[in-house]
């Protein structure tokens, strides 16, 4: 067994804010006023949804490395949806440069292979599209 990663979160006196600490960082977890929080932080499904969008970038860009590519700048937008039917994550990608009709396969192919990914597809449905910028 390998540990991946690691966290600790630390209650503060107001309601629901917390203290994260994961490896040398630190930083605040809370929830929005509308939740009863004071939105001094990031609230859960924030920091989910930054897992993935972060692992998607570091992703690409380990792919574009190897594969000597250049992708140039891209953003990954991504968004948490829960319905009576169900919870689902939908992943947009923006590239400041057109990508080929392959090179958007291979993307979309290299998405759905990201570790974080892939963690979350045992749970739940993640949807991913390319949007332009």
């Amino acid at each position: 067994m390998a540990i991946v990663a690691q966290t600790q979160v630390t209650t503060s006196p107001e309601p629901w804010k917390g203290v994260v600490k994961t490896g040398q960082h630190q930083f605040i977890t809370d929830k929005p006023e509308a939740f009863g929080g004071h939105d001094q932080g990031p609230a859960p499904y924030d920091f989910l949804l930054a897992g993935l969008a972060s692992c998607t970038m570091i992703t690409l860009r380990m792919y574009a490395t190897h594969k000597e590519l250049n992708f140039g700048e891209f953003t990954v937008d991504t968004t948490f949806i829960a319905t009576k039917e169900g919870e689902s994550i939908q992943r947009r990608l923006k590239f400041k440069q057109p990508l080929s009709a392959e090179m958007q396969a291979k993307v979309l192919s290299v998405c759905e292979k990201t570790p974080v990914t892939k963690t979350l597809l045992r749970s739940l449905a993640i949807q991913t599209e390319i949007v332009n910028a």
